[in-house]
C-alpha cells in the first residue's frame, strides 16, 4: 500500500483530502495530519470586532469538515525528511509516504517586530486574524472613546491581503454609526507603496480611503512598538503615534517547514507556479498558503489549487507527467462598509479588471465596482463555504482557471462610489 500524507487540515488541506479521497487509485491510501480539533471560518473574524457573536456559526469540529473515510492522525509534526520519504511526529512516531502535500498554512509570528508579541499579550495592542484577538478587539472598540486609531501591516505576504482595507472600511462605518467619526482618526500604515498591490485596484481602495477620510502611511517598514510610549517606529525612524493600535504581524511558514529545511527566509516552501510541486522535492507538493507563490494567500486560491493539485497527485500517483493548470487565479470581496462590497477577480498575469462575474453579461455580481449585491455574496459565501468548497463539491459558474469573459480593460470609473 502507497501512501498519501496532507500535512494541514485547513481549507487547502481539507478540500484536496475531501475531493481526492473519492477518487483514490487502488493501492493507495490518503492520511490527513493536524493536532487541532476545531476548523475556522477565517472571513468571518472581519466582522467580530464590530459587533457580530456568531462565533459558534464560524468555527466546527475538525471531524465534521472532513469526510469520514479520510484518516485523521492528530499530532503535531516535527519535521519532514523528503529523502527517506517520512514524517518525524512530535510525539516521537513516523508516517511514511510516497507522496506528501504539505498545507500547513501561515503563522503569525509578532516576536518578529520587537515590543509587539509582548503588547498583544498585554492586550495594549490588538490583532483581529485569531478568534481570541478579534474579540479582545470587539471589547476594545466598545470602549474607545476616540483618538487615533492605527491598523499596521508589518510585512507582506499575509493572509487576505485586503482584509487590512477591510477592517478600516467597516470600522469607518462603525464610528459613523456610534456617532462619534468626528472625534476618531483613522490611520493605515502599511509597508506598501499603495493601498494594494495591483494598480487597477488600487485605483479604487486608493479612492475609497481618500473618500472615508483615511490617512495612509505608505512605505512604513515597523521596526519597533512601543507600547509604553504608544507609537510604531519604523526602520527609517519614522514614527506614528496611537490611541488605539491594530496590527497584522508577520506571518511565516509552519515551524516544522523551517526545520526541514524546505523554506525560504520566511518558512514558506518553494513551489512551482503552475503545477504546485515542490521546486527542490518530486514528491511533495504544496498548497494554499504555505507556498511562496505571488498569488494572495486567500482561501479562493486554496479552492482552485486544490482542483489543479487533486488532478497532478492523481498524474503522479499513475506515473504521468504533471499539468501546469494553476494560473494564479484570485477571487475574493472587499467589504467597504454601509453594506456594501466590491469583488476582484485577478491571476498572475491579469490585474483586477471591471466587468461582470460570474456570467458575463447576467452577472450577477459586479467587478471592481462597489455594491449591495456584493455585500450579500459575501455573507453568502459562508454557507459555500461549508457546504460546497470544503466538502471538495463544484461551485457553479466559478471555474479554476480565470476567465476573461465579461471583463473589460478600460479603466473602471470611479462615478460608481461617489453614493457612499
Amino acid at each position: 500500500m502507497k501512501n498519501l500524507l496532507i500535512l494541514g487540515a485547513g481549507t487547502a488541506g481539507t478540500t484536496v483530502a475531501n475531493r481526492l479521497q473519492r477518487r483514490l487509485p487502488t493501492g493507495w491510501q490518503l492520511t490527513v495530519v493536524d493536532p487541532d480539533d476545531s476548523h475556522l471560518y477565517q472571513p468571518g473574524l472581519l466582522f467580530l470586532p464590530f459587533g457580530a457573536r456568531d462565533e459558534d456559526e464560524i468555527t466546527r469540529p475538525r471531524g465534521r469538515t472532513l469526510r469520514p473515510d479520510v484518516p485523521w492522525v492528530r499530532e503535531a509534526v516535527e519535521r519532514i525528511d523528503p529523502d527517506a520519504r517520512r514524517v518525524a511526529l512530535k510525539s516521537g512516531g513516523t508516517l511514511p509516504f510516497d507522496l506528501l502535500v504539505v498545507a500547513s498554512g501561515a503563522q503569525l509570528r509578532p516576536a518578529e517586530t520587537p515590543g509587539l508579541a509582548e503588547a498583544l499579550a498585554e492586550r495594549s495592542v490588538h490583532d483581529f486574524y485569531t478568534l481570541e484577538g478579534a474579540q479582545a478587539l470587539r471589547s476594545a472598540l466598545e470602549r474607545f472613546e476616540g483618538g487615533r486609531f492605527v491598523l499596521n501591516v508589518v510585512e507582506m505576504p499575509i493572509k487576505c491581503p485586503v482584509a487590512p482595507m477591510e477592517l478600516l472600511f467597516l470600522a469607518d462605518e462603525y464610528f459613523v454609526r456610534r456617532g462619534m467619526r468626528e472625534r476618531v482618526e483613522l490611520v493605515y500604515a502599511t509597508p506598501l507603496d499603495g493601498a494594494f498591490t495591483r494598480p487597477m485596484c488600487n485605483k479604487v481602495l486608493r479612492y475609497l480611503i481618500e473618500r472615508k477620510g483615511i490617512r495612509i502611511e505608505t512605505e512604513f517598514a515597523t521596526g519597533e512598538v512601543d507600547a509604553a510610549g504608544r507609537k510604531l517606529v519604523s526602520f527609517d525612524e519614522r514614527e506614528v503615534a496611537y490611541d488605539l493600535l491594530v496590527t497584522v504581524p508577520v506571518h511565516g511558514g509552519a515551524a516544522f517547514v523551517e526545520a526541514s529545511g524546505m523554506g525560504n527566509e520566511l518558512g514558506f516552501v518553494p513551489t512551482h507556479p503552475h503545477t504546485l510541486q515542490a521546486k527542490e522535492h518530486p514528491d511533495v507538493f504544496v498548497l494554499g498558503d504555505a507556498t511562496d507563490l505571488p498569488s494572495s494567500k486567500a482561501g479562493s486560491v486554496a479552492h482552485f489549487q486544490a482542483e489543479v493539485l487533486e488532478q497532478n497527485l492523481l498524474r503522479a500517483m499513475a506515473g504521468r507527467s504533471l499539468e501546469e493548470g494553476f494560473d494564479g487565479h484570485t477571487n475574493c470581496f472587499i467589504e467597504t462598509g454601509f453594506g456594501k462590497a466590491i469583488l476582484i477577480d485577478f491571476n498572475y498575469e491579469t490585474e483586477p479588471l471591471p466587468g461582470r462575474f460570474p456570467l458575463p453579461v447576467l452577472g450577477p455580481m459586479t467587478l471592481l465596482g462597489e455594491s449591495r449585491l456584493n455585500h450579500w455574496g459575501k455573507l453568502a459565501f459562508r454557507w459555500v463555504y461549508w457546504n460546497l468548497l470544503l466538502p471538495g463539491r463544484p461551485i457553479p459558474a466559478v471555474t479554476t482557471r480565470m476567465s476573461m469573459r465579461g471583463k473589460s480593460r478600460s479603466t473602471p470609473t470611479l462615478a460608481a462610489f461617489e453614493d457612499p
